[in-house]
């Protein structure tokens, strides 16, 4: 039901702030322009009020949630293409239709690991999409062929790939036309916008000197899948690595002495590499200790990975400091951006105790995200479930593994339940994790005036929210796309 002058105003409901705080106040959008407005400065300009009410009864209405790793769901598979463009992007619409049921309304699509012939013409079908009900496919996320062998997961060992040309490798791999510079990728007057992610390991060779190129580009560069160093994942963000992928897993677990790339988190803000590197031992090597019992998984599952080159950063000082602050609290001025960082939060590839030592770590850079595979699907039973190569799923639960394996393969966990997962595991508010599936994925992404905000002129993508967390209703551009008709 439209309304004849297109302004509607949610009332009667909390608005999450982008500090993680809960306001009870209204909410005006334009839902012929599929906006958000300026209650004030309308009412003053337009000398209008808006013709449609909706009380909404006490609960959130959110920023629509954003998954920036999702690797399909409802049967279809981002990382399959049989040769038919148009039943490809059949799937990429029954996705983008369907995940609203989850609060989602704006997603990355991510490929993995893929034989090199098939890149370009996946990622070209993978350019931002959306229908007047759907959620947003903002571009793609290539998950891989650029990591490292020993801590590939799923990922297929016969396509995995070094970087000896740097950059020039990375555009073989993917297509030139795919890396295009960032200024033809502005956002467009549907409020689209094609923002990627490349998930890659540094210490691969040729890697670390494809990074800046790439983040000049608009592409964020995510450390994963990777057995990094300290030093090298340090050097990975100095040259402008912004994402951590999947925290904890396919990754070297913490170690004190040499804490790789989890410790980036706890990264001093003043220097880069401690002045007094040069006197430390050598770093102890990634392989240490994942003598684990139990479920073992891509995190843990480290083995010797011959013929990977490991490259050596070059070690530079950033921000030695001739005198420190006295003041309790008081800091110098930042010379080094810890990165972004993302977590399943199923309660499977990462134990509660972990999430929340993350989180308390850095709280501003944690993202949410579900890495779900094909299978998900709320109303999809436990059992086996076909993958691809000949591969399957097993399925129990949230628990999500291959077949004759315990390695898990990505989840089949929904957003909105990562979200209340996470205000549970970590005892923050549920205002300040809905901002990990929000505002800090849209600001990873440098997107956050028009997606995961309810600032003045952001796109009116929204999910309305009960006092527990669970989707009431969904909308789109104003446009409410799921749930019971407010």
């Amino acid at each position: 039901m439209s309304t004849p002058n297109g302004l509607v105003c949610f009332t009667n409901c909390l608005l999450p702030q982008e500090d993680g705080g809960l306001v009870e106040k209204d909410l005006w959008i334009d839902e012929r322009r599929g906006v958000i407005l300026d209650a004030q400065l309308t009412f003053f300009q337009r000398r209008q009020r808006p013709d449609r009410i909706i009380d909404l009864g006490g609960n959130i209405l959110s920023p629509g949630l954003i998954d920036v790793q999702i690797n399909g769901a409802y049967g279809f598979d981002f990382s399959v293409y049989d040769g038919d463009d148009e039943a490809y992007k059949q799937g990429m619409k029954l996705v983008a239709e369907k995940i609203v049921e989850t609060g989602v309304t704006s997603l990355v699509p991510t490929i993995i690991t893929q034989e090199k012939s098939l890149y370009p013409k996946i990622l070209n079908l993978l350019r931002p999409f959306s229908t007047p009900i759907s959620a947003s496919l903002l571009g793609w996320h290539a998950e891989g062929p650029f990591i490292d062998m020993a801590k590939r997961g799923a990922h297929a060992p016969p396509f995995l790939l070094s970087a000896p040309d740097g950059f020039s490798s990375f555009e073989d791999a993917y297509g030139a036309h795919n890396l295009v510079d960032s200024e033809d990728w502005l956002m467009s007057s549907d409020g689209q916008c094609g923002v990627r992610i490349v998930t890659a390991a540094p210490e691969i060779r040729g890697v670390m000197g494809a990074v800046n190129e790439l983040s000049k580009r608009g592409v964020v560069f995510s450390i994963g899948h990777s057995a990094a160093s300290t030093d090298v994942a340090t050097a990975a963000v100095i040259q402008g690595a912004r994402l951590i992928t999947h925290l904890f897993n396919a990754m070297p677990q913490l170690h004190h002495r040499d804490p790789s790339i989890i410790g980036l988190l706890g990264a001093s803000p003043h220097l880069a590499f401690p002045a007094a590197m040069e006197s430390f031992p050598a770093p102890i090597s990634p392989l240490a200790t994942s003598a684990l019992s139990g479920v073992s998984s891509e995190a843990f599952d480290y083995r010797s990975s011959p013929g990977t080159p490991v490259q050596k950063p070059v070690i530079s000082r950033v921000g030695s400091r001739s005198e420190f602050h006295l003041d309790k609290g008081q800091v110098a001025d930042m010379t080094f951006d810890r990165p972004y960082y993302d977590m399943i939060v199923d309660g499977i590839h990462s134990h509660p105790n972990s999430v929340r030592l993350a989180y308390s770590a850095f709280p501003d850079g944690c993202i949410l995200i579900t890495d779900a595979m094909k299978v998900l699907d709320p109303s999809l039973r436990d059992g086996v479930h076909e993958w691809r190569d000949g591969k399957r799923f097993v399925k129990e639960g949230d628990k999500l593994y291959l077949e004759g394996t315990n390695t898990l393969a990505g989840s089949v966990v929904t957003l909105d339940k990562c979200v209340r997962n996470f205000s549970r595991f970590t005892g923050c508010s549920l205002g300040e994790a809905i901002k990990c599936a929000t505002f800090n994925p849209a600001k990873c992404l440098g997107i956050e005036n028009t997606k995961g905000t309810l600032r003045a002129g952001a796109d009116a993508d929204l999910v309305v929210l009960d006092r527990q967390g669970n989707v009431v209703s969904t909308w789109v551009k104003g446009r409410q796309v799921w749930g019971l008709k407010a």
